[in-house]
């Protein structure tokens, strides 16, 4: 079952730092430039606690990890942070322009979901699902995080299917406070909007909805990790258990449904929940030859030459297009650009024990097909991003392969919510950087402190 909790939480008093100052984007998103324009911003921005810099005289004494917590404790002491006097849950909302709206046409979209408590479970009780894989590297820094702290700064996103119900029980509790609690505009013009939500009545009836749901992690894979860990750490400590719920057994999340339908448009499920594709740029290859290379790639697609100076917005028309029909990749080279799809290698050996569902993904096709099997790039390459790297921008993507600084660009569609769906809830996992959810979840907005 999945357990969701009302909590107290931690949140910026506004008469001490205004909130757009202090709040910040998820802490894997966060550039060096961006840190420095954050710490900039406030000594109470959040980045101190989250992504600290680092010192040159940093050991075991005092390093980013206690320089952390005394802030956290200090911010709390000194009421820089108050905490909420009654347990609430958190309507969030967040408004954006769907990213490639062209600037004369614009098209806003709105995600809403609602910040809580969830139980951590482990994935084998079937309540959590992940889709990707997780890194030791970032685990191991969260966790030091979340040891000095005991406190969880950003949420866990999760997807569940609930068919609107409880969006519609969060709308009418909103509605009653027509003024957010809190309102920020991000660095990308994504409008942010909280409303604290402490009818008892109205959170049992949402935590009643969300029991029979299954949970399909977004965006937060190695947090929601790191905070199992921390919880089994903890559970080993103890001298016994109680029984009863602790503090370390949940995690705030921020819950999204995947099935309402938007009323302003029937038509389309979802329209805020969106997904872009992350691109791939191939480099460093001693000895590729676009001409050798589109005579390999027949062997796994249909291959079709298309205008070697195709701009970003005519490539993302013809993929969306050619998309429509299944795998659809657009290659592109210095002088060349080819659009790929129809492949032929589905149910072969090249795939190993990866699944059907797996195989006609364009994000399989293109590393096992195109990477791996054309380019001769090994999967552990791929994972060190030693000839590989990644590109959210088509824009981007082809100002590097035209500039040179790349050999040969790959531009596709963005994974299908369907289709992570499928794959999480199969148990499966898709390659690194398939999904880019976007906007992101800000942190800060709400804080969950264990003790």
């Amino acid at each position: 079952m999945a357990l969701i909790s009302p909590f107290q939480a931690w949140r910026y008093d506004p008469e001490r730092v205004p909130v757009q100052l202090a709040v910040t984007q998820p802490y894997d998103k966060i550039t060096p430039a961006m840190q420095e324009r954050y710490y900039q911003a406030s000594p109470y921005n959040l980045v101190r606690i989250i992504l600290g810099k680092r010192l040159p005289g940093d050991g075991e004494a005092e390093n980013v990890y206690t320089r952390a917590a005394a802030s956290f404790q200090n911010w709390r002491q000194t009421g820089v942070l108050r905490q909420d006097p009654e347990p609430s849950i958190y309507r969030y909302s967040q408004t954006f322009i769907l990213p490639g709206s062209g600037p004369g046409n614009q098209t806003r979209a709105e995600r809403r979901g609602f910040i809580a408590l969830g139980r951590i479970e482990d994935y084998s009780a079937g309540v959590v699902f992940r889709h990707e894989q997780t890194l030791a590297k970032p685990k191991a820094d969260r966790l030091d995080l979340l040891r000095a702290n005991r406190a969880h700064f950003g949420q866990i996103f999760m997807l569940y299917s609930g068919a609107g119900k409880v969006d519609a029980l969060l709308d009418s509790a909103a509605a009653k406070n027509k003024t957010p609690d809190i309102e920020v505009t991000d660095e990308y013009d994504v409008v942010h909007r909280v409303w604290k939500i402490s009818d008892p009545s109205v959170i049992a009836a949402v935590q009643g909805r969300m029991r029979d749901r299954k949970l399909i992690i977004a965006d937060g894979h190695h947090r929601y990790e790191t905070a199992l860990t921390y919880r089994n750490e903890r559970r080993a400590e103890a001298v016994t258990g109680s029984g009863l719920p602790v503090p370390y057994d949940s995690v705030m999340m921020t819950f999204v449904d995947i099935d309402r339908l938007d009323k302003d448009r029937p038509d389309k499920d979802r329209p805020g929940l969106v997904i872009l594709p992350t691109h791939r740029l191939a480099f460093g290859l001693p000895s590729f030859s676009p001409t050798q290379f589109q005579a390999e790639t027949r062997k796994f697609f249909n291959v079709e030459e298309v205008d070697a100076g195709i701009d970003a917005a005519r490539a993302t028309g013809i993929l969306q297009h050619a998309g429509h029909a299944g795998t659809a990749l657009l290659a592109v080279t210095a002088e060349h650009a080819f659009l790929l799809h129809s492949p032929k290698a589905i149910g072969t050996g090249l795939f190993g024990n990866l699944s059907l569902r797996q195989q006609a993904l364009d994000v399989v096709q293109l590393h096992k097909c195109l990477l791996e099997g054309v380019l001769k790039i090994s999967e552990e390459a791929i994972r060190n991003q030693e000839n590989v790297s990644y590109c959210r921008e088509a824009a981007e993507a082809l100002t590097q392969v035209r500039s040179g600084k790349v050999q040969v660009a790959f531009l596709m569609n963005p994974v299908r919510m369907e289709q992570v769906r499928d794959i999480a809830l199969a148990g499966e996992v898709l390659p690194q950087k398939s999904t880019d959810f976007y906007p992101k979840l800000l942190s800060g907005l709400t804080i969950y402190a264990l003790e």
